[in-house]
């Protein structure tokens, strides 16, 4: 079976955990937390990392942070991970869905403006897949209305919006270190900002609202959200081979694009916008009108070949257990749900060899009529 991911950990990664084991320090206390937040922070461009045990952590934490709740409404795309939404739901407030846009796969940023209201508290824009969304539309929105802006680059490690970094354009923004991202922590997340005051309520609510000088008198509820120095000393290491990992994606992408010209009844990933190179986190398939068949029998074929494969999300307003809470009720978002039937990904991961894309090219152009 070729996997659909397979990280690479053959840098400083064993080198840095011995160090954890031989000083004792494995706790989120250890200094490899501080040392891998700053230098990430500094990577995006920001002035505060706030390293969490996960990429769906750093979302409540972030909403936590701006005192989203009860009676706030927050935008974001129709087409993510529940994540996204979950965050919001749980901290009372209301997710409003935005339709994706066919070409890029990121929300449809021309729709985000009617989906606003008094009652709307902040847009959350999330990079789909190795394109960002186009930005700049987005900040003059929140600008004109007096919004804040949850950015989560979880899938967005190395990614560029017009040469400036994702990750820079939140108020918050959120990353992802589970094993499939270019830079993976095991289990891991990370929140940056360039507010000195929301970097401190996330530090903050991150460690159970602990005081400094009463530390078990607690005024607000937080949450146990810490990362531990070895998963940090794990990202540390990940993190200092980023630009190799990036390139190397990016000749991935380059690859299965050129394997797959000309293949009948499938769109490709876009390689390139006017504002920015897809790093391809994975390389995702959408089926045509034209085939017979959905996503779900192109890879159980793909599996009888021994070829791993992902689902692409299934949108929000599709969700059993929003629907259950009487969350959007007779609301329609085509083009998610063309998305979410008829896309999945293919073997993506940065261990992936030349001849097992090979063998996935052939086993693709195998499966279609």
């Amino acid at each position: 079976m070729i996997p659909v991911n397979e990280p690479l950990l053959d840098g400083n990664e064993k080198k840095y955990l011995d160090e954890c084991i031989d000083t004792g320090w494995i706790s989120s206390e250890g200094p490899f937390v501080r040392e891998f937040e700053a230098r990430f922070a500094a990577r995006v461009g920001r002035r505060h990392g706030i390293a969490v045990c996960n990429g769906t952590a750093a979302l409540e934490a972030a909403v936590a942070a701006l005192r989203i709740g009860p009676g706030d409404e927050v935008i974001m795309p129709a087409f993510t991970i529940i994540s996204c939404a979950g965050a919001v739901v749980r901290a009372g407030a209301v997710p409003v869905l935005v339709d994706s846009d066919p070409a890029t796969w990121n929300m449809d940023v021309c729709r985000i403006e009617e989906r606003i209201t008094p009652r709307t508290r902040a847009i959350m824009v999330v990079h789909i897949y190795g394109l960002p969304v186009d930005m700049d539309p987005v900040l003059k929105l929140a600008e004109k209305h007096g919004l804040k802006v949850i950015e989560d680059a979880a899938e967005a490690h190395g990614l560029t919006y017009h040469d400036r970094h994702c990750g820079s354009f939140g108020d918050l923004s959120t990353f992802s270190f589970y094993p499939n991202k270019h830079v993976t922590t095991g289990e891991g997340g990370m929140i940056v900002t360039d507010d000195d005051m929301l970097a401190e309520r996330c530090r903050s609510l991150r460690n159970l609202c602990f005081q400094n000088k009463k530390r078990f008198v607690h005024e607000e509820l937080g949450f146990n959200f810490r990362m531990t120095n070895l998963q940090a000393a794990l990202g540390l290491a990940q993190l200092e081979r980023l630009d190799q990992f990036v390139e190397v994606k990016r000749r991935m992408g380059q690859r299965y694009t050129e394997l797959f010209a000309g293949t009948k009844g499938v769109q490709l990933p876009m390689q390139s916008t006017e504002y920015a190179d897809n790093i391809y986190w994975v390389y995702g398939l959408v089926l045509g009108d034209d085939v017979a068949f959905d996503a779900d029998e192109a890879m159980q074929r793909l599996g009888e070949r021994k070829i791993g494969t992902r689902p692409f999300f299934w949108p929000m307003h599709e969700q059993p257990v929003f629907r259950r809470m009487g969350l959007f009720a007779g609301e329609s978002y085509p083009v998610a749900e063309r998305l979410a039937r008829r896309g999945f990904y293919v073997p993506s991961g940065l261990a992936l060899t030349d001849a097992q894309m090979d063998e996935v090219a052939a086993a693709l152009v195998e499966i279609l009529p």
